[in-house]
């Protein structure tokens, strides 16, 4: 079984850039989309209920903003969105629609799109009081014995091997040091960072690129889009592929994609 997550910066967009393409290329059983920036209705009809897929929304109520999703091969059963920790429908917790959790075949996923607080201080305390309720939750679901997995883009990079510059950003939202703290409590909690365990220590690979200067061409990015897995999915992570090329040709974020023998 493949899952993969991708940060499509805004679905429509990505239609005409070949996202389809880039799909079919990947073959996922299950697909965790993040930033859709589009409620179905928007989308071209074909895309609003893609066939072959079962699919379930949670656009931001913003217009043209956030907004996460799953799709799946096989049935998909809701579990909640937003971040309570009884896993209930939290969605006036969650207006810009960050986190969607599902059950569908032998697991259970989330999208996950965690806020940036790059644009300035109000979105850098949003993000802060994401990770302070989001953790609770994430500490729950890591604990159940049904195989589980939670991707998407975390706009945190943990260690200096997760971002080109890491000296000349000690000081920006997504390698501060107290967000790389929180991160890796996520890991010291039972979450499985499948890539970074299979890659070693060593720079890479990373999923975002910044527009400015030669960064994607140069492949000097951040690896902030993450697959993690609980104890009960952990022994079933086989192999894991960053799709570069879609990265650049389609989104900022490359699709990441974790095959599992389940």
């Amino acid at each position: 079984m493949r899952v993969t997550t991708w940060n499509v910066n805004g679905l429509r967009a990505a239609l005409r850039k070949g996202f389809a393409d880039v799909i079919d290329r990947l073959e996922p059983d299950v697909l965790l989309l993040q930033e859709v920036r589009a409620t179905p209705d928007q989308l071209p009809a074909d895309w609003a209920e893609p066939d072959g897929w079962h699919v379930h929304w949670h656009p931001a109520q913003r217009p043209g903003y956030s907004g996460t999703a799953i799709w799946s091969r096989e049935p998909i059963k809701l579990i909640g969105t937003g971040h309570g920790t009884d896993h209930t429908d939290l969605d006036e917790g969650d207006p810009e629609g960050r986190l969607v959790f599902a059950k569908t075949g032998p697991l259970r996923v989330a999208s996950v799109y965690l806020p940036s607080g790059s644009s300035g201080d109000h979105r850098q305390a949003q993000k802060e009081r994401w990770l302070d309720a989001f953790r609770p939750w994430a500490d729950s679901a890591s604990r159940s014995r049904v195989p589980t997995l939670l991707g998407g883009d975390f706009n945190i990079a943990h260690t200096e091997n997760d971002i080109f510059h890491a000296k000349s950003n000690q000081n920006t939202s997504g390698f501060l040091p107290h967000e790389r703290k929180w991160i890796g409590g996520l890991f010291e909690s039972g979450w499985n960072d499948f890539v970074r365990q299979q890659a070693g220590e060593r720079p890479g690979p990373y999923t975002w690129w910044s527009n400015r200067g030669r960064a994607r061409e140069l492949d000097r990015g951040w690896r902030i889009d993450y697959m993690l897995g609980n104890r009960a999915v952990a022994k079933h992570a086989q192999s894991f592929h960053i799709d570069r090329e879609a990265g650049i040709t389609v989104s900022d974020h490359a699709p990441l994609s974790i095959d599992l023998d389940i």
